[in-house]
Formats: C-alpha cells, sequence, structure tokens
C-alpha cells in the first residue's frame, strides 16, 4: 500500500484524509488543531499521527524521518522550496483549472469575477507555483446563486472521490499532462480590506463580491453610520424600477416584516437580508437599516464628524491635564 503523509492546514483536508485512507497508508497530517477540529479527530480514530508544527523545518524533518512514497498537500498557505519537493513526490489539490488562477483565492476569484465555472486540479508539485503536471481536472458550473461555501462543499466532495485513486496513479508511474504555461493566469492573496464594496460598481459585481465571501470567509462589508457593517445575504432585485436619480449605496425600500432592505448600486437594485456589525450578532438588514434617508458606504460627512469628535476629546484631555 501506498504510504502517504497529508499537509492541510484549511477547510479542505477532510475529504482529502477521507480519501487518501480509502486507498493509501497515512502515516501522518500536518496540521494545526483544536478540540473540535473534525480532521484530527477522525486521524485519532484510525490511529494516525496529527503534526501540529506546520512550518517547513518541520515538515522537511518530518519527510525525512517518514519516508512517504507520496506527500500530497490540500490546502497549504506556503511555497514548499526545491529542497523539500525534491525528497518524494509532491502531490497538491489545487481548486482552479489550472494553467488558470495559479495562486491564492481561487474559489473567491472565480466568483468575484463572474466565471462561469470553478475546477479542481490535481497535480504535480514543481519548483514554480502550481505549474507541475495536472494529474486529475474536473471543471463544476458556477451558479447564480452559489456562494463560495456551495462551492467548496461541491469541490470537496470531488476530491474525497477522487483524491486517493490519483496519487495512488501518481506513484505507481502516471505522470499526468504537462500544463501549457502560454495560458497560465493569477490570482494574487486576499486580504480582509479588499471586501469593501464599492456601490458604484454594478448589481451583479456587488452580489459576486458578497457570495464570494460567506462564512468561513470574513465577509464583504460596508459602513453604516461610521461602522463596519458586514452583509452576508443578499440578492439582485428583477426588473427593479429604474432611477435615473441615483445616488449608489442609497436605501430606497425597507420591509419591517420581511426583514430586508433595498440599496441602489450603479446600475440597479440589491436586497440585503443578513448583515452583522463588527463584534455583534448577526440580524435582519431592517433591524439595522431604519430609514429610507440612509446611504452605505463611508461617507464624508461621516469622517468630517468623526475628526470633529476626535478634536473635541483631545482638547478636553488637553484641557483636564493643565
Amino acid at each position: 500500500m501506498v504510504n502517504v503523509l497529508l499537509i492541510g492546514i484549511g477547510t479542505t483536508a477532510l475529504t482529502a484524509l477521507e480519501s487518501l485512507m480509502s486507498k493509501c497508508h497515512v502515516q501522518g497530517v500536518v496540521r494545526h488543531t483544536d478540540p473540535d477540529d473534525p480532521v484530527a479527530n477522525l486521524a485519532q480514530q484510525a490511529n494516525i499521527p496529527v503534526f501540529p508544527d506546520t512550518s517547513q523545518k518541520a515538515i522537511h524533518a518530518l519527510v525525512l524521518k517518514l519516508q512517504p512514497d507520496c506527500v500530497v498537500v490540500s490546502s497549504y498557505n506556503q511555497i514548499l522550496p526545491p529542497s523539500l519537493i525534491e525528497l518524494s513526490t509532491f502531490i497538491n489539490v489545487h481548486y482552479s483549472p489550472l494553467p488558470q488562477y495559479r495562486g491564492r483565492a481561487n474559489v473567491n476569484w472565480a466568483i468575484i469575477n463572474d466565471e462561469p465555472c470553478a475546477a479542481i486540479s490535481i497535480h504535480k508539485i514543481s519548483p514554480d507555483l502550481d505549474e507541475g503536471n495536472i494529474l486529475f481536472q474536473q471543471l463544476i458550473p458556477i451558479h447564480n446563486d452559489d456562494t463560495v461555501a456551495d462551492l467548496y462543499d461541491r469541490l470537496n466532495q470531488i476530491q474525497g472521490q477522487n483524491l486517493g485513486e490519483t496519487v495512488v496513479k501518481a506513484v505507481n508511474g502516471y505522470q499526468g499532462v504537462k500544463q501549457n504555461n502560454a495560458e497560465a493566469t493569477y490570482g494574487c492573496t486576499r486580504l480582509p480590506e479588499d471586501g469593501e464594496i464599492n456601490w458604484s460598481a454594478s448589481t451583479r459585481s456587488v452580489d459576486c463580491l458578497i457570495r464570494s465571501l460567506v462564512t468561513p470567509f470574513p465577509g464583504a462589508y460596508t459602513y453604516f453610520q461610521g461602522k463596519k457593517l458586514l452583509i452576508w445575504q443578499a440578492k439582485p432585485v428583477d426588473n427593479p424600477p429604474v432611477y435615473v436619480g441615483r445616488i449608489p449605496g442609497r436605501i430606497i425600500a425597507r420591509s419591517k416584516a420581511a426583514g430586508f432592505v433595498d440599496v441602489l448600486t450603479g446600475d440597479g437594485l440589491l436586497r440585503i437580508f443578513e448583515v452583522q456589525f463588527a463584534g455583534e450578532e448577526r440580524t435582519v438588514a431592517a433591524n439595522i437599516i431604519k430609514s429610507v434617508k440612509s446611504s452605505l458606504g463611508l461617507q464624508t460627512s461621516d469622517l468630517l464628524n468623526r475628526i470633529q469628535l476626535l478634536e473635541a476629546q483631545v482638547s478636553e484631555l488637553q484641557k483636564n491635564a493643565k
């Protein structure tokens, strides 16, 4: 049986482990753990050791010690150096249609960019970023209302069905298909602050951004009354009224009974259902936004008011210090 070491620190690791356990002998899992971690719990039930040190130095030492036939990477946040990948056969699970969308946050970017499809690619790891031969690839359609969580669920399921068998084929000599580097595209790392909504953008663009950042990601956000407001659920309004006098971000309708508010975008109307002030509980939008005179987004007047408030506070502190 093929001996495998799994490196997996994200949400893809559980089905990766399940698939590898069905076809291989898993020597260990490299992963941060906590008491409720389903990956660690599954490993412990199967008497598979979990190694919580995810540093490259620790992985290097572990590969030298275990001498696995293959090291499988399913969600790791660092690029492995040539000195490490030359120690064994290294295989990576990458959720994009390689050679397109090499790099980071590929499922998020696919929704943000309104792509028709997402994908899973299982490929050999080479020194160049996501460049190695493709051993397995499958595309899935992105539906209009799919969130990033929906796509991860479907891609994880495909990984669970195919990873173990793909690894066994590769260890037994299958070389895969060489990527066409001329067709390569890249996605950069996304940071929480990249999730701010531009209400002057199209309704579709705003909707895509919101759907791309739902839990377990940090959420798309705007500002309301000077406070950061996360938007977790929304959808475009079909056949909206035509506003020739348009202020993007302005609330133009509210339903207390249904809990939603309608906000103007650059070209249409978005209905917002679930929101959350940072540090508070999630709630329906109408519980927070109570007037059609309200606007979403960071307003110049909000900034000026906050500056005046801070100036007054500083002045008071200086007066009291005398």
